[in-house]
């Protein structure tokens, strides 16, 4: 059955926007939060890989492994975010990452920046800027740990977008989620053992389930529409996210949005939006 895959990245970014209140309500370090999200979905299709007998591991595997890696680090960060500021506050902050694939591909791919970009480049400083505004530039300031923390997920994530559209078209989406989540299902498992409590049954269950949602229906709709659509239109959809995080947030947890988060928070939305134009 095939579906608009227009309409699968709006129901995908629906899901993401659901993450804040998942991290919020498990109330666990995050990165145990970070071990199912990403354990989960491999023990699922790797069982699924081997009962296909398909073989998943060669020689052209190198740079999605690359992905992988910077993608585990990416979800420490995170978690790191969610768990320590408001869900608008980490929401917002993460969709720089559009500005910042322009910097790298700038950077690494010799890519030029045009006299538009450059502009939007610097209100998105701005909107950062703004943001931060009322916050204490203290790593004792839990706003400021979790805003700095997405930052830094943000600028890993602008990486691994960029090499998971070149190497969408070599596997199935079901194999490109799977080698997203690999290397951080091995490296977060230790800390299941480390962290003190042990997460209970019930919250083992809670996180599976976001494992599921997020891990496989989720990028399950998103890695499908991207075979089917450009990776720009794909992004500008994806920012339904925000709107539908912002809103989790303030129905589900009272958050207050202030005028320095509306008003930068804005101007990144809007920057990003525009830089993805062609």
């Amino acid at each position: 059955m095939k579906f608009n895959p227009c309409l699968e990245v709006v129901l995908a970014s629906v899901v993401w926007g659901s993450t804040g209140v998942f991290v919020k309500y498990l109330n666990l370090p995050p990165t145990t939060i970070a071990f199912f999200r990403l354990a989960v979905p491999t023990l699922i299709l790797g069982a699924f890989f081997l009962f296909k007998r398909t073989k998943l591991f060669h020689s052209k595997n190198k740079l999605i492994l690359l992905a992988s890696s910077l993608n585990a680090i990416r979800m420490f960060f995170y978690f790191v975010g969610f768990t320590f500021t408001s869900i608008g506050n980490a929401v917002i902050i993460l969709y720089t990452w559009p500005i910042f694939a322009t910097i790298l591909s700038a950077l690494f791919l010799k890519e030029k920046i045009s006299k538009k970009n450059i502009v939007l480049l610097f209100i998105t400083f701005f909107g950062i800027v703004l943001i931060y505004l009322n916050k204490e530039i203290s790593f004792a300031n839990k706003d400021f740990i979790g805003m700095s923390s997405m930052l830094l997920s943000a600028i890993i994530y602008s990486s691994t977008v960029v090499i998971f559209k070149k190497e969408s078209n070599n596997y199935s989406k079901f194999e490109t989620i799977f080698y997203q989540n690999l290397v951080g299902a091995i490296v977060f498992l230790p800390f299941i053992f480390i962290n003190y409590p042990f997460p209970t049954i019930f919250q083992i269950s809670v996180a599976s389930i976001y494992a599921i949602l997020i891990g496989l229906v989720g990028f399950g709709l998103f890695f499908s529409a991207l075979k089917q659509i450009k990776a720009s239109t794909a992004s500008f959809l994806s920012y339904v996210e925000v709107i539908s995080a912002i809103l989790f947030g303030i129905i589900l947890f009272n958050e207050v949005l202030t005028w320095n988060i509306v008003v930068g928070g804005l101007l990144i939305i809007s920057s990003a939006i525009f830089i993805r134009k062609k």
